[in-house]
């Protein structure tokens, strides 16, 4: 039996594509810098293609690595074409796909969401990780293997009342992990993190005051997350650290699904 590798190696991403939607911002943007200090070559993708350039280039400064800008609204199946066709003629590969970007707007009732609004949210949190997941994964098989992470929601389990088209399209991007996970191994691992509540840009439309009394009655860690608390398990996925693990969904939300009302 070879010798295992020790904990450095296991999570090094030297000569590793990997591919970050909604990289520019949130999670996506800690999740783009832990990849790039673990070695990868990071394409940032999102909407805007200023913000994927401006944070490009904070990466390639601070981390030392080559760091890519492709602008994608991955609600827009073309798109979703175009960024997978820029990573391969950039980068020649891709080792790892995040589909991170998503949206949840706010509503007034059930009866008030239009259907522009359903078909976005939709658009941008399952059919864009499908079409994107779909594409790169056919790339990984041919070129010997490869990880997809799909960032998901608690609200796929327990969707509040002013999130519920989210909590749907992230319940379908579950169930799309498992899908996939039998559908391209055993050369493509597919997994997925499913986040809580965490201090993001995010929090600017959020009442803190009411959250913080949710955080203290309902979170038994009493806190949102801070995002370099999702670095781990994604830098876990990415890496060959996870090299027996597909099709699973890691719940990381200070414990706060499923916990007592």
């Amino acid at each position: 039996m070879s010798t295992p590798p020790d904990a450095t190696q296991l999570f090094d991403l030297t000569d590793t594509v990997a591919v970050i939607t909604g990289g520019s911002r949130g999670l996506g943007r800690e999740i783009a810098f832990a990849f790039a200090r673990f070695g990868a070559t990071v394409v940032v993708s999102s909407r805007k293609l200023e913000a994927c350039e401006s944070t490009a280039a904070e990466i390639r400064e601070s981390c030392g690595v080559e760091a890519h800008a492709v602008a994608c609204h991955v609600g827009r199946w073309d798109d979703c074409d175009r960024l997978i066709e820029a990573v391969v003629d950039r980068c020649g590969r891709i080792d790892v796909l995040v589909n991170n970007a998503g949206m949840s707007p706010l509503y007034e009732s059930l009866p008030a969401v239009s259907e522009e609004l359903f078909d976005k949210v939709i658009g941008v949190n399952l059919k864009g990780p499908f079409r994107l997941s779909a594409l790169a994964a056919d790339h990984m098989v041919a070129q010997g293997g490869g990880s997809i992470i799909n960032v998901s929601s608690i609200a796929a389990v327990e969707p509040s009342k002013n999130e519920v088209p989210y909590g749907l399209a992230k319940a379908g991007l579950n169930a799309l992990t498992v899908a996939l996970a039998h559908m391209y191994g055993p050369a493509v691992r597919v997994n997925g993190i499913m986040p809580g509540p965490f201090m993001t840009d995010i929090t600017n439309a959020w009442d803190l005051d009411e959250f913080a009394e949710t955080a203290r009655t309902r979170i038994p860690l009493g806190r949102g997350g801070e995002p370099n608390e999702i670095v781990g398990a994604a830098l876990y996925l990415a890496s060959r650290a996870s090299s027996y693990t597909t099709g699973s969904i890691i719940k990381i939300d200070g414990g706060f699904a499923w916990s007592p009302a």
